[in-house]
């Protein structure tokens, strides 16, 4: 299983498409999934979870299941069960991953020093 952490790099151009019968390599999945992340919002802040910095890894094994280990900004949010949900199917629909898991975890607990730059600028704290 290849591991794939968020690096906090720029977000990936393009609709995140592959040809029907195309191959999936683990960079092109790591780049879908990455994308796909980026859709994926807390209702309460005006950034998606990725940029967030609320992504701890994501591993993708040569059968196409993924695992993916994030955190939330509170422990007591309120709608982390949707959150965690959006996660699993919007990563499951793409093509090539026959399966997600999504792993909860507070540790480390989520700072906003794990935001990338253009999400702290969103949020007003640079």
């Amino acid at each position: 299983m290849s591991d794939i952490l968020n690096n906090g790099g720029a977000p990936v151009a393009g609709d995140g498409g592959v040809p029907n019968g195309a191959a999936v390599d683990g960079a092109e999945m790591r780049d879908r999934i990455e994308e796909t992340l980026r859709t994926v919002f807390d209702p309460e802040i005006p950034v998606n979870i990725f940029d967030l910095g609320l992504v701890y890894e994501i591993k993708i094994d040569d059968g196409g299941k993924v695992k993916i280990t994030m955190t939330l900004t509170a422990p007591a949010c309120p709608v982390a069960g949707d959150i965690v949900a959006e996660v699993q199917q919007k990563t499951e629909s793409l093509e090539g991953v026959t399966d997600c898991h999504v792993q909860l975890t507070f540790d480390p607990p989520w700072t906003k020093e794990m935001m990338t730059e253009e999400a702290k600028l969103e949020l007003g704290f640079l």
